[in-house]
């Protein structure tokens, strides 16, 4: 395996497989990306992202489109359920002085906005398509896709989610993802005037919280412990969120709870987690993202080390080394920050599902942002 990646297959559209896309172009790579989605669709409610997410998103080139239809916010504030202020957890600017140190924005909106700039980058994105065949040697790669087409390329990265194919293909002994004894649920509202930044109340084994994902608009998310992964009927969405809500007596969350109605796009997930064991990549076939590390959302990271994944890998691509030594790079510069989410942010939800240390957890949730405001 001598040669450099000039041609790049990314098989996922998802936000690391776009973020790949457009610092790759910047490289001057020829890149094509196939999503199974022919509508390019992003699920889900808001999400919200740490100070670290909106440095890469200025890396992008995204970041005022992410100003502009998002939201950004300084510092998390927390509270006991019955609404009494315990705890600021600053959040440093690291996407500049004029940026404030975390926000949110709804998980479509930042989706369109990654899609065009990878559109505007130059990159070929096939939608409705996926790989059936992938086949490698020394020199290249050969992929058969689901519209009869094939294609030889020098590398191609699966960023092809939690449930990736190209991980089952390609690394068959690659663990699953696993349920990790909780679920979150995610509902969109109306933001108050008072909703000026992200605010959590923590209870004995529920929390909740509100983030502003734009101008007038907030989600609420609630993480309750679910023993088992069972299935919740859309039908009881509403009244079961209501409920977790009533054991919270402060204000804002009560006031929260009379807005939800039929209309509040309520969605409930179990959290799964995975964290693929070294190595990440296989000759010439490579895995960023969820594919490789599926954090659960208590450090609000997951999006961040996904795109950060894209980015490092870029920069190793651009150095004009072998794919060998990128790849080999690239895994060394990213293996222990994404152990360091996955393991953390599991262990966050270990401690609330025990009712544990409320210190270690404040202690872990403070180291973990610490080390993410470090360079990537």
């Amino acid at each position: 395996m001598t040669s450099k990646a000039n041609k790049i297959l990314i098989i996922g559209g998802g936000f690391s497989g776009m973020a790949a896309a457009i610092e790759l172009r910047r490289q001057g790579v020829d890149v094509e990306v196939v999503e199974v989605d022919p509508d390019w669709r992003s699920y889900g409610a808001g999400i919200s992202l740490g100070g670290a997410t909106l440095r890469a998103f200025r890396r992008l080139g995204v970041l005022d489109a992410f100003i502009a239809q998002g939201a950004a916010t300084d510092n998390v504030e927390i509270f006991i359920p019955t609404g009494v202020k315990v705890a600021t957890l600053p959040t440093p600017r690291l996407a500049g002085p004029d940026v404030p140190g975390n926000g949110g924005i709804m998980r479509p909106v930042l989706a369109r906005i990654l899609a065009e700039a990878t559109r505007a980058a130059g990159a070929t994105v096939r939608l409705g398509c996926t790989f059936t065949h992938i086949e490698q040697d020394s020199d290249g790669v050969d992929v058969t896709f689901s519209d009869g087409s094939c294609g030889r390329y020098d590398l191609v990265i699966g960023a092809d989610g939690l449930y990736s194919k190209v991980r089952e293909t390609v690394f068959p002994d690659a663990p699953k993802p696993r349920y990790t004894g909780q679920g979150v649920w995610r509902a969109v509202l109306p933001r108050p005037e008072a909703v000026t930044g992200t605010m959590m109340w923590v209870g004995q084994k529920v929390k909740t919280g509100l983030n502003p994902v734009s101008r007038d608009e907030m989600y609420l998310f609630v993480t309750e412990d679910r023993a088992e992964n069972t299935y919740v009927a859309p039908a009881d969405f509403l009244a079961k969120l209501k409920g977790l809500l009533a054991g919270f007596p402060a204000p804002m969350m009560q006031q929260v709870a009379q807005q939800l109605d039929e209309g509040s796009q309520i969605i409930y997930r179990p959290l799964e987690s995975l964290l693929m064991p070294r190595p990440w990549y296989q000759g010439r076939v490579v895995l960023v993202g969820d594919s490789v590390h599926a954090t659960t959302p208590h450090m609000a990271a997951g999006a961040c080390i996904g795109i950060e994944d894209a980015i490092v890998l870029a920069e190793e691509v651009g150095k004009g080394v072998t794919v060998a030594e990128a790849l080999a790079s690239y895994q060394e510069r990213r293996w222990e920050r994404c152990r360091m989410v996955v393991e953390n942010s599991g262990r966050l939800g270990e401690i609330e599902i025990a009712g544990g240390d409320k210190e270690e957890h404040g202690k872990i949730m403070r180291e973990t942002l610490m080390a993410l405001a470090g360079p990537i």
